[in-house]
């Protein structure tokens, strides 16, 4: 159902389970996500493959889910023909479907607009590395447009996710100013360091004292660098913590496959509670199972901090 409450007030009271990857979701619904727009493409092909994602993850527990819109940029969906008003259409589809598969259940389900990196619109693995020698404000340009079609959507929270360097979410943060919606600030990180290579701290530091950002943390890495990135991004920032790993699988961009084994462990999920966090879940290849568990390790009665 549609919250009663802020996300912001909610996270007050304790933790809330996030969703898990929606490609994984998708691809095991038997969805084709070869095309350069990965699951956006479904925002104009195949909605309801959306929406049913979505209401797989609110059905395992996840009390936040996050849109289509990784992908989704003006600019992505020129390339295949849609109009400027066409995509801004789209991308208030996507705050649309996650709705109304969070209204399935009899319980405050809140919907984050997924805002991703530029990387993400090259398609490349660039979100990985960051630098892609844009300024701040040539970044900012980019991303005000899509934050102002989310935003006109009426979702939650803005989710900044996988965000891969400092200038990046500097931009990001600029971008929402005035849009009206809260947000969130996730990076990506490896080594203990943003994909970028700056130092974890910097990087939060720059969430630290906006009013806008609820929470702030770490998403799209593995499993266990996320305990220390808790403990550091609540000592840093003093707000609540985001934090959603990948599975621990590793994905090579240009074979488009993953590899390895997975090493997310859901009953971690109570430590990085007690550390600060406040929103939590997975990532890519973390699927409804998974999520299941987290909701089932996080609820009220099970070992670990209170809801």
């Amino acid at each position: 159902m549609k919250p009663v409450r802020t996300l912001a007030e909610a996270l007050r009271a304790g933790p809330l389970v996030l969703d898990g990857g929606l490609s994984n979701q998708l691809e095991a619904q038997g969805c084709d996500l070869s095309d350069a727009l990965w699951s956006a493409r479904l925002l104009a092909d195949g909605p309801e493959q959306i929406e049913a994602a979505h209401a797989a993850y609110v059905r395992a527990g996840a009390r936040v889910v996050t849109t289509a819109s990784y992908q989704a940029t003006f600019e992505g969906f020129a390339r295949r023909g849609v109009s400027r008003a066409g995509t801004a259409r789209l991308l208030g589809r996507s705050v649309e479907l996650a709705r109304e598969a969070a209204e399935r259940v009899g319980a405050e389900v809140w919907v984050a607009a997924s805002v991703g990196p530029y990387g993400a619109m090259l398609a490349d693995g660039s979100e990985y590395r960051g630098r892609y020698g844009l300024s701040v404000r040539e970044l900012e340009r980019f991303h005000r447009p899509r934050v102002e079609a989310l935003a006109a959507a009426g979702p939650d929270v803005l989710a900044l996710e996988t965000v891969p360097d400092v200038d990046e979410a500097e931009a990001l943060l600029r971008a929402v100013d005035g849009c009206g919606v809260p947000v969130w600030l996730s990076y990506t990180v490896e080594g203990g360091r943003t994909r970028a290579g700056q130092e974890r701290a910097e990087a939060f530091a720059v969430a630290a004292g906006n009013d806008q950002v609820v929470a702030v943390g770490v998403n799209c890495c593995d499993p266990e660098e996320a305990g220390s990135a808790v403990e550091l991004a609540a000592a840093v920032t003093g707000k609540p913590v985001v934090v959603y790993p990948n599975s621990g699988e590793r994905w090579d961009a240009r074979a488009r496959a993953w590899h390895g084994d997975g090493t997310f462990d859901p009953s971690r999920s109570t430590a990085w509670a007690e550390a600060g966090a406040r929103l939590i879940g997975g990532c890519c290849r973390v699927g409804p199972s998974l999520v299941a568990a987290l909701a089932g390790a996080l609820a009220p009665g099970a070992s670990g901090p209170p809801q």
